[in-house]
């Protein structure tokens, strides 16, 4: 039988007046502390005497800095400062928070919606590393915490690395329930396809109350859990609230093979927030720093932080058929409306009067419709003209793989921003970056998709419709 061990003495800092402990772990104690100037509540991470080396301290010391340099990130956590407390104990002073998700997610089922908000802004917190060049390395549900306002938060870069010097660096404290194959089984100490594995298990987990690859009724050791997860299947969330796309998602994420999950965190997200979209709600917003932030600002946020909504093919041909908001409708019987007149003064013919106010506005009419179809000449010659630029996609290929049908072809040109929009027969889109795209044809005989190319808001020209039969490709 395992002990728990008994957090250590908290250190002695000045303008800092203990509280209470927070919790422990295997390198450091968390301690709640008063800050006198300014007066508030902060978290003291403290590491542990036996533990300090030359090389944890360095480690420590890259933490600080690294949260140092991502916490004004909304969902990173604060770093106000950090030190070395008078016993010889480094430690960092953060913004006090809540570690209550890491046990609610396991005695109540979390709603669908809070869960892809906490997703949409995690991973835009794990992206905005990654610009960065810092891998987080250590993703799962303990590592969220909530703010005093509800906002969920990522810490915890205690293990990080540089994107560059992952290859390298002997990764520390694994987390087993949540870490990629590979890293487990030491391909590799970080990546971001191992991120984006991280982030799929640490939302599945918060859907379904376990880690991905955790049975009830067993002991789930570490060894049997690293098993599963090198040979197992995903599997599904037994919820009928949650959405296929949301779980086909998060399947892609904990592929087996990595090139086989969403290309970066960012491809993620997306598929996130179409989730949102396909459930009618308000799309989380993306929030990933950018080079050129302040000409950002300038314009509308909506298109720089949010994909558009899921169409389908009948909402878009209700679209088509609706009159547009400005259009102009002449009058029944002839008369004007009643907004076109005004009371005049004086004994003059009124009946003369509206009559030459009326061909007066039937004139301003006819004009503003002649310049309205030659303004809409204009933008549909603009729109060809632009959209004619972009690459069509050509020769999809289709298979079906373990009763999943997998949908490839070759990049027709692409650039750096561009994405793919494929759209399902039954007018589902999706947005990728990825030339592959994988679907559960849950009981369909046949699945159908056509691809087309999204640049800077605007659509190409789709490729033509690729079917697969399943039964056929299914049977051997």
């Amino acid at each position: 039988m395992t002990t728990r061990r008994l957090p250590s003495a908290p250190p002695n800092l000045s303008g800092f007046s203990y509280v209470r402990a927070l919790g422990s772990g295997g390198f450091a104690d968390v301690f709640l502390f008063e800050q006198s100037m300014p007066r508030r509540q902060v978290a003291v991470k403290v590491l542990l005497t036996e533990v300090v080396n030359d090389r944890v301290r360095q480690l420590f010391q890259a933490e600080a800095n690294l949260m140092a340099q991502l916490s004004s990130h909304p969902a990173i956590l604060t770093v106000y400062q950090a030190g070395v407390s008078s016993d010889g104990r480094p430690y960092l002073v953060m913004e006090y928070c809540s570690a209550t998700l890491s046990q609610r997610y396991r005695s109540e089922a979390l709603p669908v919606p809070e869960v892809l908000r906490i997703g949409v802004k995690i991973a835009s917190a794990v992206e905005t590393a990654h610009r960065a060049g810092v891998l987080h390395r250590d993703i799962k549900p303990s590592n969220i915490l909530i703010t005093a306002y509800g906002h969920p938060v990522l810490s915890d870069f205690g293990i990080a690395a540089t994107l560059g010097d992952a290859e390298e660096t002997e990764a520390m404290g694994l987390s087993i329930p949540w870490s990629a194959p590979e890293v487990l089984f030491d391909e590799v100490s970080g990546s971001v396809a191992a991120e984006v594995w991280s982030l799929g298990a640490t939302l599945y987990s918060l859907l379904a109350g376990r880690s991905p690859f955790e049975q009830l009724g067993t002991d789930n050791t570490p060894a049997e859990l690293m098993a599963r997860i090198a040979k197992a299947k995903v599997p599904p969330l037994d919820r009928p609230d949650v959405p296929g796309r949301l779980e086909a998602a998060l399947r892609k994420a904990m592929s087996k093979r990595p090139e086989q999950r969403q290309q970066s965190v960012l491809e993620l997200i997306r598929e996130l927030q179409s989730a949102e979209a396909e459930l009618g709600l308000v799309q989380t917003p993306l929030e990933v720093s950018m080079d050129d932030w302040a000409q950002v600002s300038l314009a509308d946020p909506d298109d720089k932080t949010r994909i558009s909504a899921v169409r389908t093919v009948e909402a878009a041909s209700t679209r088509r058929r609706r009159k547009p908001s400005g259009a102009l409708t002449k009058p029944r019987s002839g008369t004007l409306p009643s907004h076109s007149l005004s009371n005049q003064s004086g004994s003059g013919d009124r009946s003369a009067t509206r009559g030459s106010r009326a061909g007066l506005v039937w004139g301003m009419v006819a004009l503003a419709a002649v310049m309205v179809s030659l303004a809409a000449v204009g933008v549909t010659m603009l729109t060809r003209t632009a959209a004619a630029d972009i690459p069509t996609v050509n020769n999809i290929d289709g298979t079906v793989s373990s009763g999943v049908v997998v949908f490839s072809w070759d990049d027709p040109g692409i650039r750096a921003g561009d994405s793919y929009v494929v759209t399902l027969g039954s007018g589902e889109s999706s947005m990728q970056r990825s030339t592959e795209f994988s679907i559960d044809p849950r009981g369909d005989d046949r699945v159908c998709v056509t691809v087309a190319v999204n640049r800077e808001g605007r659509t190409g020209a789709a490729s033509g419709q690729k079917c697969v039969d399943v039964a056929s490709e299914s049977t051997p």
